[in-house]
């Protein structure tokens, strides 16, 4: 019998969905994947769910509803003063992973080089490689996860068409700073490549950190999309709606591929996401602070059963060193160790890395949960290795 795609057919079920159905099947308290306990705020839920019972639930326009559309164009010049034409220049999809999706079908041609930088989410190669890219990677490294200068430029040449980019960066929590940026924006200019920036994580950085979208720096403007999230801005996973900001020329190639992939995306969704982006300030301050909140109630807590804990910049999730634990197996034993004997599920950090000799002793926790599920999860794996530690 004839087989499936040999990209896509070649890789296995995504690292999320495995631990996921480890946890359900052990009845682990779930910090592998990032979703929140929160159910969203409930002015934003109402709104989507008025809308479906009273707004219009036939297709919507292909670009987005004219009120969501409006609404990332204010959020933009809100918060990064950036001017965009609702009308050329915004377009909704069905969530951010088709977002990348559109843009890197939309954006290069077979051949094409598209430079990446690891740890990165899982989705992105796969995504790179049936579009028909070569994909460059280049590596950050723990603990600080600086930007390696040196091998970033050497990664672009004649062939590169696009740079792929997450800041905040999942998984190891980096919020990319403006030396950084300024020197990925050079290289973008002086070789005339793209740049995909996924920015999902926006509103979520910590420590006084702020976001910065690499389409403010010069030369940027007319050459990146920048793709957002209700579902990280919100905690509504589940619904799906994402957005990409471009110039006009730019957004055009990748609006062909939307067309011919999902062409619309639930209007009574759309609507709620409208209504969550012109929410007051406070309420984006609020999500970062409680979050950071969250975050510093894992680290201290898995700092004292014993982890060496990377710092987390941003995001969901914190990055661990069990070696100190004195677990010798790979990290895909880890996770599945303390899923199966601790109650307590995270992800083996090398499912980010496709590159040769990617670092194995490292998990990833999520701490998008009520204080309740990580205070459970903090006296499992407590419990767990004080056992061990036992003569």
């Amino acid at each position: 019998m004839k087989q499936g795609n040999s990209v896509l057919g070649g890789y296995a079920d995504t690292i999320f969905d495995v631990m996921s159905g480890l946890a359900r099947q052990y009845k682990s308290v779930n910090l592998g994947q990032g979703f929140p306990d929160d159910p969203g705020p409930e002015d934003v839920r109402r709104a989507a769910a008025d809308y479906l019972m009273t707004g219009h639930n036939q297709y919507p326009p292909m670009l987005g509803i004219p009120e969501l559309r409006q609404a990332v164009a204010e959020h933009n010049k809100r918060f990064y003063d950036l001017d965009v034409d609702w009308q050329s220049e915004v377009m909704v999809t069905s969530g951010a992973t088709e977002a990348l999706g559109d843009c890197l079908f939309g954006l290069i041609e077979p051949g094409d080089e598209v430079v990446l930088i690891e740890p990165l989410y899982d989705s992105y190669i796969p995504i790179v490689r049936r579009a028909g890219g070569v994909p460059k990677l280049v590596r950050l490294q723990p603990p600080h996860w600086v930007l390696p200068r040196d091998e970033l430029a050497a990664a672009f040449g004649p062939k590169t068409k696009l740079i792929l980019i997450n800041s905040p960066m999942n998984p190891c929590s980096k919020v990319f700073d403006a030396e950084e940026l300024g020197f990925i924006a050079e290289l973008c200019v002086k070789h005339d490549v793209f740049a995909v920036c996924d920015e999902v994580y926006e509103h979520l950085t910590f420590d006084g950190l702020r976001h910065t979208p690499l389409m403010k720096f010069p030369g940027m403007r007319e050459r990146t999309a920048r793709i957002g999230s209700s579902g990280k801005t919100f905690s509504v996973t589940g619904w799906k709606v994402g957005y990409i900001t471009a110039a006009p020329q730019v957004l055009k190639p990748i609006l062909k591929a939307h067309q011919f992939v999902t062409f619309t995306t639930p209007p009574a969704l759309q609507w709620g996401t409208a209504v969550g982006l012109r929410k007051e300030d406070a309420y984006f301050s609020k999500l970062a602070s409680d979050m950071q909140a969250k975050r510093d109630r894992l680290v201290n807590g898995l700092r004292d059963i014993g982890f060496e804990v990377m710092p987390s910049r941003g995001t969901y999730f914190v990055t661990t060193d069990f070696r100190p634990l004195g677990f010798n197996g790979t990290d895909e034993d880890f996770c599945r160790h303390i899923t199966v004997e601790a109650g307590v599920t995270a992800v083996p950090t090398s499912a980010f890395y496709n590159g040769a000799n990617a670092p194995r002793h490292f998990a990833r926790f999520c701490f998008c949960k009520n204080d309740s599920t990580l205070d459970a999860a903090l006296e499992r794996l407590s419990a767990h290795f004080l056992k061990r530690r036992k003569p």
